[in-house]
């Protein structure tokens, strides 16, 4: 038989959590037609992956590319993370459905909540339709480098019903509940593969409103579940209350309903968790609950983060000195010429000695200057190489200390480095410890699933679009501060585990007749650049970007889409209508 692509002598890392195996993988038609060993068999292209894994392409669930797949087709970074499949549509923000005039209403509730900028988002949109199907339409039309799939988010749903009402989080009435619920349906019969919604105070529209639905009665969010329930298919997605260390004493109350809802709607029910400095072993608890609910008949799968989840902090992210007139006078100049005058010693005393001016509570992140300077204890340089899991004595504060420094001196030197490029990391949640041992345990638990990369999203502040490498080069190989993970554990977490999660059963694992996604990586290369600002979003837009090394090949649907780590240009993914 002849095949498109033989891959030969690689290891193989299947998905399912068997111990890695030495085969040849043979692709017809975007499709695995065989495992084992194929010597002088034919075919249009042959990778030798001799000394190579070869591992499932990996299936990121929590993803927030829902503007940026209108208009790119490669949907950076995830697709330079051997990530082959992204679900969008996460945390109740999304672009449809939409009523005429009310599309400037949701860029700004994106922009506000994942702090994608609003300007790429305006120009780079052709909002060419209005209900959700019409939007799958668009996509549908789409090549893509990677597959998309995306949910129904219950802040447009919300604000597409109700109008103002929606928007300004009042309570629902029972007519409003079951137009929500209708068209949450047809979404999930068009092809969504759930609905996601919203609870944390922290997610705010630029005008400081909370996300639609933040507040919802019961009764709205068994609405939306019952629309799962009556098509039959589809995960209910959510940031709980209590997930970014806020309304804590709501935690315990969130899991009790979302037990309540996936037993009575038969569906899963997936939410963000996070260990906070507040309450740092409620991770614990929930976990332990989630685990006792699937056995008394409910779907509740915690989605974890794999590593600290928080700020990185630098010259063109946020920063401590943002706020000092002498800076602010200076900051309109090009990058280079910034970077030239705050290395002069009277402009790096006069800033280093200025009070802040006054913070403005009415502009969203206006107070990130002083967050960071009240956590430079828990600041760290992250290096050319980054290091997430740095020790207490790598802070700032400790450095300072050693230097005879204060903490804003070494902050302020540490920014300008690497020609003003270099980041530093500061943790607000799961590093209350000050190492990954809880995060350890939250990855290991059987409910648990890989998430929280927020690709596409928050694009001056964090890049976990990069957590993909980062579980393979930090969990399975280079972690020295504790007890690593099994590498085909950590590869089934984020392959098999989350395509099942949302019934992608075609994919996510490496087995004849599955989707032909696959990665071919030098694992012992695989490593992690620094984060770096790059401005090439509509508008000149900013987003961070972390480049990898060590992706041989990526192959979408039999293509190869990426290799040595750069793009091919073959666009074979698709947009995914419904669970396969």
């Amino acid at each position: 038989m002849s095949y498109d692509l033989i891959i030969t002598g690689g290891k193989v890392v299947d998905g399912t959590g068997s111990a890695p195996y030495a085969a040849d993988i043979a692709i017809k038609d975007g499709i695995i037609a065989k495992v084992g060993h194929l010597n002088e068999t034919e075919s249009t292209t042959t990778v030798d992956a001799d000394g190579r894994i070869i591992t499932p392409g990996f299936v990121d669930i929590h993803t927030h590319y829902d503007g940026q797949v209108t208009w790119d087709s490669q949907l950076e970074p995830s697709s330079g993370h051997g990530v082959t499949t992204v679900v969008m549509g996460n945390c109740g923000v999304g672009f449809a459905p939409v009523r005429s005039g009310k599309e400037e209403w949701l860029i700004q509730l994106m922009e506000g909540v994942e702090d994608i900028p609003g300007t790429a988002l305006s120009e780079g949109m052709d909002w060419q339709w209005e209900t959700f199907p019409q939007y799958l339409e668009a996509l549908d039309s789409k090549e893509f480098a990677i597959d998309v799939g995306t949910q129904i988010a219950h802040g447009a749903v919300r604000a597409y019903v109700m109008g103002e009402r929606g928007a300004k989080n009042d309570p629902a009435t029972p007519e409003d509940i079951a137009e929500m619920k209708a068209i949450v349906r047809e979404a999930i019969e068009a092809g969504a593969l759930g609905v996601s919604t919203s609870r944390v105070l922290g997610h705010r529209a630029m005008d400081g409103e909370p996300v639609p639905g933040t507040f919802a009665a019961e009764d709205e969010l068994y609405g939306l579940g019952r629309a799962l329930q009556e098509a039959g298919t589809g995960v209910f997605e959510l940031a709980p209350a209590g997930a970014d260390g806020q309304d804590l004493i709501k935690a315990p109350s969130e899991m009790k309903w979302m037990k309540k809802l996936s037993s009575e709607i038969g569906r899963p029910v997936t939410f963000a968790m996070l260990q906070n400095e507040a309450e740092p072993d409620l991770w614990e608890q929930l976990l332990e609950e989630s685990l006792q609910s699937s056995k008394e008949g409910s779907q509740c799968f915690p989605q974890v983060a794999g590593r600290p989840f928080g700020l990185l902090i630098g010259l063109q992210t946020h920063h401590a000195f943002a706020k000092r007139p002498t800076f602010l006078a200076h900051a309109h100049l090009a990058h280079e010429e910034l970077v030239a005058k705050l290395r002069d010693p009277k402009v790096r005393r006069s800033i280093l000695e200025e009070e802040d001016t006054p913070t403005d509570p009415s502009i969203l992140f206006d107070g990130m200057a002083r967050l960071v300077q009240g956590m430079t204890h828990r600041l760290y340089p992250l290096g050319k190489i980054p290091d997430y899991e740095p020790a207490p004595d790598q802070s700032i504060v400790a450095i300072a200390e050693r230097s005879g420094s204060s903490p804003l001196e070494v902050l302020y030197d540490y920014i300008l480095e690497e020609g003003g490029h270099a980041m530093a990391m500061m943790p607000i949640f799961n590093y209350v410890n000050g190492n990954h041992d809880a995060i350890r345990e939250m990855l290991l638990h059987p409910q648990a699933v890989s998430g929280l990369s927020d690709g596409g999203a928050h694009c001056g502040m964090i890049c976990d679009a990069s957590i993909p490498t980062f579980m393979l080069s930090h969990w399975a190989r280079d972690r020295s501060r504790g007890a690593k993970l099994p590498l085909e554990w950590v590869v089934k977490k984020q392959t098999n585990d989350t395509a099942t999660l949302y019934g992608l059963t075609d994919r996510g694992v490496i087995e004849e007749g599955k989707r032909a996604d696959l990665n071919v990586i030098d694992f012992q290369a695989l490593n992690l650049s620094g984060p770096k600002m790059a401005h090439d979003l509509p508008a000149g837009g900013r987003r961070l970007l972390q480049e990898a090394q060590g992706y041989d090949y990526t192959i979408v649907a039999g293509q190869i889409t990426r290799k040595q780590g750069q793009d091919t240009g073959a666009r074979p993914g698709r947009l995914i209508r419904g669970a396969k």
